[in-house]
């Protein structure tokens, strides 16, 4: 199949979205206002007949004093990445963004790799010889990746570094824990729960903490505590008006894109955090709590309210995001993993980001700049 790809309006974007079950947050065209550093567009695939049959959107950051730009498509873009002729689908948008003044091209491409069930990342965390999840034997390895990584690779591609700290790059994060929603019941998934678990989520409804949503008022009351767990976790904080931005931009798109949930305990919130959805997919976005009161277990009772709600939503998936994929005990990321996959959830392995230098003397300068920082 031959395709031609073009610039289309936002309009065109969202309808395809809406068309499919699942298309990352990231690909929406509402997320090119929340990077007001980036400039926005969308892309279109159309096949011969005229039909919208791919979509992307682009972030295009700059350089400094040249008019040469990076572009980024954060788990993008949308395509057939199951066709043959993958060729027929990243020529033309390489071609595009040459003459867009493109000097390097990022992607992630929304393919999964190898998923392990939470029993199995039990058994790993458990077995003082398993180091990173990526060396376990996974309970499902999906054939179509490595055909995917092959095409690519000789189409000259190259998997960027995962850089960042133990799976967590600058860019999207490579592994991620995913709850399975699609025919089961609330009642399933909270038995699905590891035994931890359970009894956290009892003791919240014991201790009295009630999870309410927000709006977007209750927004700096979220920021106090994200900035707390910045500080208590060890990570740079983003502004409050970047959540304020995202805000404004994603519920504009659609009054349910971005959710905000507060745990509150005897008048005092004590956890709060975002949730985000298209089509049949929800992710938990940002999580925030303060280190008071914790034996009241407000981060479950937070998380199996939006649970619920996702399930009330018609999602297929609840989506934790990242997670690390180091085993090491001493290792403080440890934590989350066993924290989010107690919940019953998978280990889900995406092919992870693809870069591919459409100039080679910038994108060599710009790796050598990234790298001294």
């Amino acid at each position: 199949m031959t395709c031609h790809l073009k610039a289309i309006s936002r309009e065109e974007h969202l309808r395809f979205v809406a068309a499919r079950p699942s298309v990352s947050h990231l690909q929406t065209p509402a997320w090119g206002e929340v990077k007001p550093d980036w400039r926005a567009e969308s892309l279109g695939w159309f096949d011969e007949g005229g039909d919208l049959v791919g979509a992307g959107l682009v972030l295009l950051r700059a350089l400094p004093k040249v008019r040469r730009y990076l572009a980024y498509l954060p788990e993008g873009p949308v395509l057939d990445w199951a066709a043959p002729d993958l060729e027929r689908w990243l020529e033309p948008m390489l071609a595009y963004l040459k003459g867009r003044g493109v000097f390097s091209v990022r992607m992630g491409p929304p393919v999964v790799a190898r998923r392990w069930s939470a029993e199995t990342v039990k058994a790993a965390i458990a077995d003082p010889e398993a180091r990173r999840l990526g060396d376990v034997e996974p309970t499902v390895r999906e054939p179509a990746a490595d055909g995917v990584a092959d095409r690519l690779h000789a189409m000259g591609w190259r998997r960027t570094e995962p850089g960042g700290e133990d799976g967590f790059a600058a860019g999207q994060p490579r592994y991620v824990c995913q709850l399975p929603l699609a025919g089961r019941s609330p009642d399933a998934i909270r038995n699905g729960f590891n035994q931890q678990w359970r009894r956290n989520v009892k003791k919240a409804e014991k201790a009295g903490v009630k999870v309410v949503r927000g709006d977007r008022e209750d927004l700096p009351a979220f920021y106090e505590l994200y900035a707390e767990t910045a500080e208590r976790d060890r990570f740079v904080p983003r502004p409050l008006p970047y959540f304020q931005r995202m805000w404004t931009a994603l519920t504009a798109e659609d009054p349910d894109r971005m959710r905000l949930y507060l745990a509150h305990h005897d008048g005092d919130v004590l956890a709060a955090a975002t949730m985000l959805t298209v089509g049949e997919h929800v992710w938990y976005s940002y999580g925030a709590s303060t280190a008071r009161r914790r034996e009241v277990q407000p981060n479950n009772a937070l998380q199996w309210r939006m649970i619920c709600d996702a399930h009330e939503l018609g999602a297929a998936v609840y989506d934790f995001r990242g997670i690390t994929d180091t085993l090491d005990e001493d290792n403080h990321l440890l934590g989350l993993l066993r924290f989010k996959t107690g919940a019953g959830g998978e280990a889900v392995e995406y092919l992870g980001e693809w870069e591919y230098p459409l100039n080679r003397v910038l994108h060599r300068a710009l790796g050598l700049y990234l790298s001294r920082r």
